[in-house]
């Protein structure tokens, strides 16, 4: 599939910087064998992020079992065995760069029996064992709708749940692999029920061939199962095997779905062309979680 990518316009403006903060955090991440989404997904904010000294963790390996058109991560069908001693170094690693406020996320793992609930049950166990006082978001996968698997999570009380919803219902079969538009609104809904106090969180990109009707659809039906924090953000192929761009959405667009978001009732949104799922995720769940001096 041939790339389509445009001219860069002038708010996409991706950061390279490197410095002293970045090779530190390279630096414990390597030492310690973890993965960050930063890299695996090719994040365009890694380099801010990572002078900042924070990351987002990526857990239970690099290579995913499933394959999305979208997604930079590597796809294997391989069976990995889970690293025993990744919790606890995912604690270390927050510890060194002194996060109060921790983004895990993962791979897909449909090999295992409990699709990987219980590692991330232990990652979350680990952090606030280091880390008094710590705050945990956790993205996840679907968990293929399993409510047993969601209600592992769901009992270890992250401080938010975010699962993206990705794209629109249109383009979802197109883009996604396995996992479908009515399964991410069916994990909010088994998440309300088990968790009701529970901070959800989902995120989309746009781009990708939806229509802006299209994107406020998503946001209602978000909010109709109890999403009510919410990330926009501009896909940028990460390849030229990856799904094509469709288009560049101008911040002015962003802006008003962010407007629209908060009038449907939404309490937080980020929206705008280099937002992702994680980015900031401290300042959008409404904690005073960064490890700087602000």
């Amino acid at each position: 599939m041939a790339l389509h990518r445009p001219k860069l316009p002038p708010w996409i403006r991706v950061k390279t910087g490197v410095g002293v903060q970045r090779a530190a955090v390279d630096g414990i991440v390597s030492d310690l064998h973890l993965h960050t989404v930063c890299q695996s997904a090719k994040c365009p904010n890694l380099a801010e992020c990572w002078h900042s000294k924070t990351a987002t963790f990526m857990i239970m390996g690099n290579t995913c079992t499933r394959c999305c058109k979208f997604c930079a991560v590597d796809h294997t069908e391989t069976i990995q065995p889970l690293d025993v001693n990744e919790p606890e170094n995912v604690a270390e690693a927050a510890a060194k760069m002194n996060l109060k406020f921790v983004v895990v996320t993962s791979v897909t793992r449909d090999d295992l029996p409990d699709g990987g609930a219980q590692h991330f049950v232990d990652t979350i166990l680990a952090l606030r064992r280091k880390i008094p006082g710590v705050k945990v978001e956790v993205l996840t996968p679907d968990f293929n709708q399993i409510e047993s698997q969601l209600k592992t999570v769901a009992d270890a009380m992250p401080d938010v749940f975010n699962h993206n919803i990705e794209t629109v219902r249109r383009m979802t079969p197109k883009l996604r692999s396995k996992a479908t538009y009515e399964g991410t609104l069916e994990v909010f809904r088994i998440m309300s029920r088990l968790a009701p106090d529970l901070k959800l969180k989902s995120g989309l990109m746009v781009g990708v061939g939806e229509t802006d009707n299209e994107v406020l659809e998503t946001l209602q039906d978000l909010y109709n199962v109890g999403v009510r924090f919410l990330t926009i953000g501009q896909y940028l192929p990460p390849s030229a095997a990856h799904w094509p761009l469709d288009r560049y959405v101008e911040p002015s667009v962003f802006d008003g779905w962010k407007a629209k978001a908060l009038e449907m009732g939404f309490i937080q949104v980020a929206s705008g062309p280099m937002v992702r799922s994680s980015y900031q995720a401290h300042h959008l769940a409404g904690e005073n979680g960064c490890h700087c001096d602000e």
